[in-house]
């Protein structure tokens, strides 16, 4: 089961920021699911994962709430 992240809501760089923070505290292989409103973060939250390792397992949009599955690496 994941972790849990609601950034709905939050701006640019806000949703990065906090699951960053939240996957530090993670043990490698374990996941982490977000939730954001802003679409700057379809970017972000790509070129995070290219740069640092760890895996986008999972993305998808729905009513302009974008969702995010992470895995730490």
């Amino acid at each position: 089961m994941p972790q849990e992240l609601d950034a709905t809501g939050l701006d640019c760089p806000l949703p990065l920021l906090k699951a960053k923070q939240m996957l530090n505290k993670l043990a490698t292989g374990e996941k982490l699911r977000v939730r954001a409103t802003d679409s700057g973060s379809v970017r972000d939250f790509r070129v995070f994962c290219q740069l640092s390792g760890n895996k986008l397992l999972e993305f998808s949009e729905l009513d302009g709430v974008y969702s995010y599955l992470l895995q730490k690496q």
